[in-house]
């Protein structure tokens, strides 16, 4: 009778947190096997990265990485690193199925079993995209208010030279 309560709760524990994972749609929220095979596939990923669950289950998530970064072999690399130290965190460039790129920020944590052995990996990322551009644009502001004051000063300088030019004349 316990056994069976526990069983009860525990699928209701897991109904729940698939309702929440399967709710979210600002992030890619998605499982890897042990050697980086997509295994699970919420709506956000969908949306962020353009694949149905049914077109990216089984492929390896090095399709999402730059080819500069698949030849560097990065994917592989914070497989490694989330193996070893439990956790991956990156921000960089992504690509969608459409081959565009997005500017991505990414968590990998590896899940272990009882014995401590990477059984496989949940995987959050988050298109920032839109923020990156206001930065940029508000970096690119700021060079020209600066541009605008540093020429506004030289100009102001070389008026007073050419005041004390003048008078000398």
């Amino acid at each position: 009778k316990k056994l069976t309560a526990s069983v009860m709760k525990l699928e209701d524990t897991e109904r729940r947190f698939q309702l929440l994972v399967e709710g979210v749609t600002d992030y890619a929220i998605y499982m890897l096997d042990s050697t980086g095979n997509v295994v699970n596939w919420n709506p956000g990923a969908a949306r962020i990265k353009g694949y149905s669950r049914e077109e990216v289950i089984g492929r390896n998530f090095s399709v999402f990485y730059t080819a500069e970064d698949q030849g560097a072999g990065i994917p592989d690399q914070a497989l490694a690193t989330a193996s070893r130290s439990g956790k991956y965190e990156s921000e960089g460039w992504r690509v969608r199925k459409d081959g565009s790129r997005f500017w991505a920020s990414a968590v990998l944590n590896a899940i272990k079993d009882a014995e401590g052995k990477t059984i496989g990996f949940a995987k959050i990322t988050r298109d920032l995209t839109e923020r990156r551009a206001a930065e940029e644009r508000s970096r690119q502001a700021q060079k020209m208010e600066a541009i605008g004051q540093l020429k506004g000063g030289v100009a102001h300088d070389f008026n007073n030279l050419l005041t004390i030019i003048i008078g000398n004349l």
